[in-house]
C-alpha cells in the first residue's frame, strides 16, 4: 500500500494517507463531503475548528518517537494508527463495531494521518504538533510513547483546543494532576498496574519479601513504582530495599544492577520501557542477579520477549493492556489481530492496538456528536456510554477522561512450550477495570474548560 510523501517544509515528516486502494486514486471511496464544517456552525471558532474540517479531508497528526530508546515501540503504534484510518476510510466491518455510524470517512470526509518524529522528547512532540497545527489545520493530536511527552502534549492541547488522544503512557499524572479537558487516554497505567499484578505477586511469592525497583526517572517511571510499591508494602508486607533510578536512554546498567546485587532483594521489579527495559533484563542475566532473584515487569513493553528472547522471559510476570491470544476470548481482537497480520505480517503487539483503538474511539465520538466541533465530541466522550472493544465492553469516566478497561497478566512461557515464533505470554488473567482504579480525584484531576 503505497504512502504519500507530504512535503510540509519539513523533510522528515511524512504524509501517511490510509484508505481502500491507496495505490490508485480511482480506488479511493468516494467521500463527497460538502466544502464547509460538519456541525454546530452557529459556534464561534475554536482552536482549528471549523477551517480544520471546511474541505473533504480532515487531518490528524502523531508525534511518534522513530528513533531512539521508544523507536520500536513508536512504530508499532504507528502501523495501528494507519491501520485505523484505512478502516475509517473505507468503512471496515471492525471499526464499525466500534464506531457503528462511521460509513467511508468520517463525517462524509477523508482523514489523512501526518507522522513526525518525536523522539520521546517532549519540547520536539510539541513542536511538531505546532506545525501540523500551523500547516495542516489539525482535528486531532496523538503520540507518545513517554509519559512526559503525554503530559506536555496534554496542556498543549488544553491551549490550542485541540484534541489529544495519547499513544502510550503509564503515569498516573496523565489523567491525574495532569488531566485536561481536551486529552483523553484508554490505556490502563500505573495504579492499575498494580492493583492488578499486586495479588498475582503475593500469591506467587508470599508476604514480607523484599524488592528491588529499577526505575526510569520521569513521571511513568516515579509514579509506576510508588503505585507497586505501595500496594506491595500495604497488602503483603513487602519492604522495598532499594530503587534504582536510572535516565532515560541508560546503556549500561551495572552500576545499578550491582546495586540491587548487594541489597538482598528476593525480586526485581522492573519499570523501564523501551529499549532500556531490553538493555536492562539482558544486563540482570549476564550479571547473574536472575534467575537467582526473581524478575516481575509491572508495565511490560511490547517486544519485550521478541527483544530479549523468551527464555529471559520465561516464568516473568507482567501487566499489560493487549496480547493478541485474546483472540481466543474477545471476538473484535480476533478481527483486530487478522486484520493487522495481514497487512504486516506480524501478530499485533499491544502498542499497535492501543493506538488503533484510541482512533476508532475517536471515530465513534465524533460520528456520535455529528460534529467536528471539540466541545461537542469532548462531551461525547464524557457521557460515558459502554460500547465493546477488543477488550470486551468499556467506557470514559467523565471525571478523567480515563477509559475503565481491564488489565491483563500474562506469564512468560518457557520457550520449549511456544506454540508458535510469537506465543511468548500466557495470558492468566483479564482484571475488571474498575476495581483497580482511585477515585477519579484521589490524584488531583482538574480538567479545566471547554473553550
Amino acid at each position: 500500500m503505497s504512502k504519500l510523501l507530504a512535503m510540509s517544509g519539513v523533510s522528515r515528516r511524512t504524509l501517511l494517507q490510509a484508505g481502500a486502494g491507496l495505490a490508485g486514486g480511482a480506488l479511493l471511496p468516494s467521500f463527497g463531503a460538502p466544502a464547509f464544517a460538519v456541525g454546530a456552525s452557529d459556534q464561534p471558532p475554536i482552536g482549528t475548528w471549523p477551517e480544520g474540517s471546511k474541505g473533504d479531508t480532515v487531518n490528524v497528526g502523531a508525534a511518534v518517537p522513530r528513533t531512539g530508546t521508544y523507536a520500536v515501540q513508536g512504530e508499532d503504534e504507528l502501523k495501528g494508527w494507519q491501520l485505523a484510518v484505512e478502516h475509517i476510510n473505507n468503512g471496515d466491518p471492525l471499526l464499525k463495531k466500534i464506531a457503528p455510524k462511521v460509513t467511508k470517512g468520517l463525517l462524509g470526509k477523508k482523514v489523512n494521518l501526518l507522522s513526525a518524529d518525536s523522539a520521546a522528547k517532549p519540547n520536539q512532540a510539541v513542536q511538531e504538533q505546532q506545525t501540523f497545527i500551523n500547516q495542516n489545520k489539525i482535528v486531532l493530536m496523538t503520540g507518545s510513547t513517554s509519559s512526559a511527552v503525554a503530559v506536555a502534549l496534554n496542556k498543549f492541547a488544553q491551549r490550542e483546543h485541540v484534541l489529544y488522544v495519547t499513544g502510550i503512557s503509564g503515569s498516573n499524572d496523565t489523567t491525574g494532576k495532569d488531566c485536561v479537558r481536551y486529552g483523553f487516554r484508554q490505556n490502563f497505567y500505573g495504579e492499575t498496574a498494580a492493583n492488578a499484578i499486586g495479588p498475582v505477586l503475593l500469591k506467587a511469592y508470599g508476604k514480607n519479601k523484599k524488592a528491588a525497583f529499577m526505575t526510569p526517572d520521569y513521571t511513568y517511571g516515579h509514579t509506576v513504582t510508588k503505585s507497586v510499591n505501595e500496594y506491595l508494602t500495604k497488602n503483603g508486607g513487602w519492604t522495598q530495599v532499594t530503587d534504582q533510578v536510572s535516565p532515560l536512554g541508560t546503556q549500561d546498567f551495572s552500576q545499578y544492577i550491582t546495586n540491587i546485587a548487594n541489597s538482598g532483594a528476593d525480586v526485581i521489579i522492573n519499570v523501564n520501557w523501551g529499549r532500556d527495559a531490553v538493555l536492562s533484563v539482558q544486563q540482570c542475566k549476564q550479571f547473574g542477579v536472575t534467575p537467582k532473584m526473581q524478575m516481575v515487569i509491572p508495565y511490560q513493553i511490547p517486544f519485550l520477549a521478541k527483544e530479549t528472547g523468551p527464555e529471559l522471559m520465561e516464568n516473568v510476570y507482567a501487566a499489560t493492556d493487549f496480547w493478541w491470544t485474546l483472540e481466543d476470548k474477545y471476538p473484535l481482537a480476533k478481527m483486530f489481530v487478522e486484520a493487522f497480520d495481514k497487512k504486516y505480517g506480524y501478530k499485533p503487539e499491544w502498542g499497535a492496538n492501543n493506538a488503533y483503538m484510541s482512533f476508532a474511539i475517536w471515530a465513534r465520538m465524533v460520528s456520535n456528536a455529528g460534529t467536528f466541533y471539540p466541545p461537542d465530541v469532548i462531551k461525547e466522550y464524557e457521557k460515558g456510554e459502554k460500547f465493546d472493544s477488543t477488550v470486551g465492553e468499556v467506557y470514559f469516566r467523565k471525571e478523567d477522561h480515563q477509559l475503565v478497561r481491564p488489565v491483563i497478566i500474562v506469564k512468560g512461557k518457557a520457550p520449549k512450550a511456544m506454540k508458535n515464533k510469537e506465543d511468548y505470554w500466557e495470558v492468566l488473567e483479564v482484571v475488571p477495570g474498575a476495581p483497580l482504579m482511585q477515585k477519579p480525584d484521589a490524584f488531583g484531576c482538574k480538567l479545566g474548560e471547554y473553550t
